[in-house]
């Protein structure tokens, strides 16, 4: 494969609903498209999604870092190439890994259609098959909002919910109420604070006031105190997703204590790509550490097949996954098709690639305007 030009833009699409959270309110996506093109003409796409919040990215950063290696991208001519420089860049992904996933993935799928393969293919991944059951994820502030999209959900058939808590103890222990109420049987809750709380006794006294055995707690405390994490954990005997707190490989080392639950969730745009995310995942499989396969908002339909990819390869150590709202949440994909779920949060293996079934199999069409 012969790289012959690189692009990337800036892609903000308006979403249907507002999204919020304790770290930002979102009304449009905010992500990175990157395309490739080889000799041949044929184009590979990537997204990335950087968040300030998150890994300390932005659109701006995320274009310095394009053009600062752009050149040296266009050297990459097979897989074993991209694993080399992936190894050999570490400190830089880690600096911009939602900057370089849209590259990654963007030059995965250009390698899939050069050489005829899936991105599962080219990945060394099993084929997707079978069906992935989704998330309903709420994050809003006000009560009525929060009440019409739980009843929508729960027409959908979901009983697998993950709630942004705000910190307002009796707004939130509401929701909850309604929550169990409406879905009576089967219930399956965890909640994600967005690194609300500044220390651990107000963590604490906060969660056991909300009286409810959570499946996990995401992020209660500003990140990387693993700690007062461990402390959390074993107080109100519940597991810990480790979000913010966990970029990349060696963060295991942070979590060798015995007395804390962990699990992680592994978002592909912020762990660096594709090929940083297995290796978590393999890490992760090894520790006995479940995973939740995870989506930012907004994201399109590029990084949902991504994330498929992954949840596909480890499905004995998934505990649950995100994303694929597709054009519930987007007022439009760049994608044909677009992938999101169905009845019941389901997404079945069928449905997520088009006619082309090479890379991630999906069409695009970039909007007009975009810088």
């Amino acid at each position: 494969m012969k790289i012959t030009e690189l692009k990337i833009y800036h892609l903000e699409i308006p979403l249907r609903v507002s999204f919020s959270h304790s770290s930002a309110t979102r009304r449009k996506t905010d992500s990175i498209i990157v395309c490739i093109e080889s000799v041949n003409g044929n184009v590979g796409y990537g997204e990335g999604c950087p968040r300030s919040y998150v890994t300390g990215e932005d659109w701006k950063s995320a274009k310095v870092f394009f053009d600062t290696i752009q050149n040296k991208v266009k050297g990459i001519g097979s897989y074993e190439d991209l694993l080399s420089w992936v190894k050999s860049n570490e400190n830089e992904i880690n600096k911009n890994p939602a900057a370089w996933c849209a590259i990654e993935l963007a030059v995965l799928d250009l390698l899939g259609k050069e050489n005829k393969e899936s991105i599962e293919e080219v990945l060394g991944l099993p084929v997707l098959t079978g069906e992935f059951s989704y998330t309903a994820v709420i994050g809003t502030r006000r009560m009525v909002s929060f009440c019409i999209q739980a009843l929508i959900y729960k027409l959908k058939g979901f009983n697998n919910f993950k709630v942004k808590i705000f910190g307002d103890g009796r707004r939130d222990k509401r929701k909850i109420a309604f929550l169990r109420m409406i879905i009576s049987r089967g219930l399956k809750l965890r909640i994600d604070a967005n690194n609300l709380w500044a220390d651990t006794v107000k963590a604490t006294s906060s969660l056991k006031d909300l009286g409810y055995r959570f499946l996990g707690i995401e992020e209660p405390i500003t990140a990387n105190q693993y700690q007062a994490l461990t402390e959390i954990s074993k107080e109100i005997d519940a597991s810990i997703i480790l979000d913010e707190s966990f970029l990349r490989m060696n963060q295991f080392q942070n979590l060798e204590s015995n007395h804390a639950k962990w699990i992680i969730n592994v978002r592909v745009s912020k762990m660096g790509g594709l090929i940083r995310s297995i290796e978590v995942c393999k890490e992760a499989q090894k520790r006995k550490i479940p995973i939740i396969v995870g989506a930012q908002v907004g994201e399109t339909s590029i990084l949902t097949h991504a994330a498929l990819s992954l949840a596909n390869a480890f499905r004995g150590n998934l505990l649950a996954q995100e994303g694929a709202f597709g054009t519930y949440l987007l007022e439009k994909d760049i994608t044909e098709p677009s992938i999101r779920f169905g009845q019941g949060g389901i997404v079945k293996a069928t449905d997520v690639t088009g006619d082309n079934k090479y890379g991630f199999g999906l069409s695009i069409k970039m909007p007009n305007g975009l810088n």
